[in-house]
């Protein structure tokens, strides 16, 4: 049986594994140790023992657990409930505002978290409802939840990007910087979708009642104003020093994270019962991550050990004959059709080992190319019929929005997703200017 058999074979054992529903790190470690033992490689049983131990050597990889608490520790101390306050209050007036707010919410929740769920959990709990009770559409304000929530995964901290940076052996502080602009360019783009939409078509967003804006003093906005200055103080005192150069990524992340706790103290809002359910659940999420990533390294070193990037690089140029942009496409669709049933570290942890070196060869840049991958996951993770926040926001909605509401909610979302990846793509430097002035590269 030929190398290229063996890997094509491995890999569609894995896509079987993980569509029957079973767990992802053991659907990916169960198929990688089974080969190992099929091929009656010598040093197939130390594989899972160097991939832990690379693992372990992973400093950076402490940077997870610190970014993952202290967006629990925001989220259970409901400092989110008065950022959505805030911008109830000073959006209100326009048609649309709670929606365009809502979007802002989500971008502030990412700069305090970098993961998606913990956004589209705060915004379904705390927004959705009070948008459905002042009129808006549900259809559209759905997809407005879905929508924002993804923007996790690119504004920084973003673990994801934390992950790529280990993977494809890149600056995490420049892929930070590069998600910046595209991530602010995504969310005015949907800014602006939901304000041209309900200027033409009022009713889905109607404005505050006037006998209820007339009721919140100005007192109230400013001090309401100032809870948003809160994630702004917690992002900066983790960048900036970063960024300097003063400290490293994972003394950062730990700045960030005791920031983060000394703030829910002193609003009185750290019990003891917010402590635990924060300290759990970061617990829960980071095993997760670090059995995903083990599995995967184990995985990876089986297709490495069958030269499967060289295949695949010499598929895609020599066989097939493609050209580089094209090749690149490629990729980004498999990223969206995998999107349906694995969620974005999963993607990341697989793939990823194999297509960075291709991307390399072909000449690209791959800070560039992160963003690209992650806008990617983005648009993969509420593509039907499985995408990934489609079943989660299914989850979390109240009865009356159905899974068909769901899905056509994500529709305008989606294209605006895949305009704002085509500019980023047609233009690198939306991604790579930041980093290059602020590195001098």
């Amino acid at each position: 049986m030929s190398q290229d058999l063996i890997a094509i074979l491995l890999f569609s054992g894995m896509m079987l594994m993980l569509m029957t529903g079973q767990r992802v790190f053991g659907a990916i470690g169960f198929v990688g140790a089974a080969a190992a033992v099929f091929l009656g490689w010598n040093n197939g049983v130390e594989i899972p023992f160097t991939a832990a131990m690379k693992l372990m050597k992973w400093y950076p990889l402490l940077t997870l657990p610190m970014f993952i608490f202290m967006g629990y520790v925001l989220s259970e101390s409901r400092i989110a409930d008065d950022l959505y306050k805030m911008f109830h209050v000073w959006m209100g007036p326009v048609r649309g505002g709670l929606a365009i707010g809502t979007i802002g919410l989500m971008v502030l929740i990412s700069a305090m978290n970098g993961l998606s769920v913990a956004g589209m959990a705060i915004g379904a709990t705390i927004a959705l409802p009070e948008l459905l009770r002042r009129g808006y559409d549900k259809i559209m304000v759905t997809g407005v939840i879905q929508a924002g929530s993804s923007l996790g995964i690119l504004v920084p901290p973003s673990v994801v990007l934390v992950l790529y940076a280990m993977i494809a052996r890149q600056p995490v502080g420049q892929l930070w910087l590069a998600g910046i602009l595209p991530g602010l360019m995504m969310a005015g783009m949907f800014i602006l979708y939901i304000y041209i939409r309900c200027r033409v078509q009022p009713h889905l967003g109607p404005v505050l009642p006037e006998d209820e804006r007339r009721e919140i003093t100005w007192a109230e906005k400013l001090r309401l104003l100032r809870a948003g200055l809160l994630p702004l103080v917690i992002f900066a005192s983790m960048m900036v020093p970063f960024v300097k150069g003063y400290t490293s990524l994972v003394e950062s992340s730990a700045i960030g994270a005791m920031t983060a706790f000394l703030a829910a103290v002193l609003k009185g809002r750290m019990t003891r019962e917010v402590f635990e359910n924060s300290v759990r659940n970061t617990l829960g999420i980071s095993c997760m991550f670090m059995w995903i990533i083990l599995a995967a390294l184990g995985f990876g070193a089986i297709f490495d050990g069958l030269g499967a990037v060289n295949a695949i690089e010499s598929l895609f140029t020599e066989q097939l004959g493609l050209g580089p942009w094209m090749i690149l496409i490629l990729m980004q669709l498999s990223f969206i059709i995998m999107g349906t049933f694995l969620d974005d570290t999963a993607m990341l942890v697989i793939v990823a080992p194999l297509y960075v070196p291709l991307v390399g060869a072909l000449g690209f840049d791959l800070i560039w190319y992160g963003v690209l991958y992650t806008i990617t996951t983005q648009i993969a993770y509420m593509t039907p019929p499985f995408g990934y926040n489609l079943f989660l926001m299914r989850a979390m909605a109240p009865p009356e929005i159905g899974l068909r509401d769901i899905y056509v909610s994500i529709i305008p979302f989606v294209l605006v997703m895949a305009l704002a990846l085509s500019l980023v793509m047609i233009f690198p430097q939306i991604a790579l200017w930041l980093p290059e002035y602020v590195y001098g590269k």
